[in-house]
Order: structure tokens, then C-alpha cells, then sequence
């Protein structure tokens, strides 16, 4: 599986992007799965009250929610979980995309940037390419630039590494 992690600044549009490249990739007709870190301690997927939720409380160490549509899994956790462990959890896929992550070493990742502030990319040599509305650009960063609103251009740059 490719993977690569989408960065940037919280608002700088990193899930606009990922939602873009999914459509983009399921239009090729390829798979594609996601990861999304969050910075919030609990994570919660279903409402106070419900049975599943109430089945974790009571310290089930995974709950599975199905339905005729689909499935989803919870599992408790003493200590997060690392990429690669989330990443062996997934069906295969062509690529999957993390959302977050910023500070891993080795993971692929393109910055979503657009103007003010400090890039990420500045500080890290690990950011494969920072992706920019037309008009904008970094002082100094010698690195390959995208242009945000071209799609396709990403998810090749993405696909080709």
C-alpha cells in the first residue's frame, strides 16, 4: 500500500484536499483508504446512551457496530496506537491517506498551505511537496510546489512516489 499523510496548520484545508483526492481516485477507478489522527484524548463514535457506547463503557475492549451498509470498530487502548498498527487494521488498498501525523519520520507527506504563518515545510526536510493557491509562495523553500486547486497534479505527484 502507498501512503501518504496530508499536513498542515489546523484551517489550512487538508480534509477539502483529502475528500478531493478519494473522488480522484475512485474516478481512476482505484482504492483508496483514509486514517485521520486526532489530537482529542477520547474518541467517540457513537452517542452517550446507545448500546455500543454503552458496551465500552462497561469495558469491552472492541465493539463492533454493523448495519447492512457497512461496520465499524472500537477498541480500547491503554497507549495510542502507532501508524502501522492502524495501517495493518486496514483492508488493502492502493493508497491510503493520513490526515495528521505531521512529526512522523519516513511517512510521505504533502503540506496543504495558504500563505501566512510559518510552512511546515521550512522545518521539515521529510515534507515531500507543500501544495499552494495560485499566487502564493514560500521564501526559500526549494522543494516541489502543487498548485492546491489541481487536483489531478497532487494525486499524480502522490501516485508517482
Amino acid at each position: 500500500m502507498r501512503v501518504c499523510a496530508i499536513v498542515g496548520h489546523q484551517g489550512s484545508g487538508k480534509t477539502s484536499l483529502i475528500e478531493r483526492l478519494i473522488r480522484a481516485m475512485r474516478e481512476r477507478g482505484r482504492s483508496v483508504s483514509t486514517v485521520k489522527h486526532t489530537h482529542h484524548h477520547d474518541v467517540e463514535l457513537d452517542t452517550p446512551g446507545k448500546d455500543s457506547f454503552r458496551h465500552r463503557r462497561a469495558g469491552a475492549a472492541e465493539v463492533i457496530v454493523a448495519s447492512d451498509s457497512g461496520w465499524a470498530r472500537i477498541a480500547a487502548s491503554s497507549e495510542p496506537a502507532s501508524l502501522q498498527t492502524l495501517l495493518g487494521q486496514l483492508r488493502p488498498v492502493e493508497l491510503v491517506l493520513v490526515e495528521g501525523f505531521k512529526q512522523l519520520e519516513g511517512l510521505r507527506r504533502v503540506e496543504v498551505f495558504r500563505g501566512g504563518g510559518t510552512p511546515l515545510a521550512l522545518a521539515d526536510p521529510g515534507i515531500a511537496a507543500v501544495a499552494l493557491p495560485q499566487g502564493t509562495t514560500i521564501a526559500g523553500y526549494r522543494g516541489t510546489q502543487l498548485p492546491l486547486d489541481d487536483t489531478a497534479a497532487i494525486l499524480d505527484f502522490i501516485l508517482s512516489g
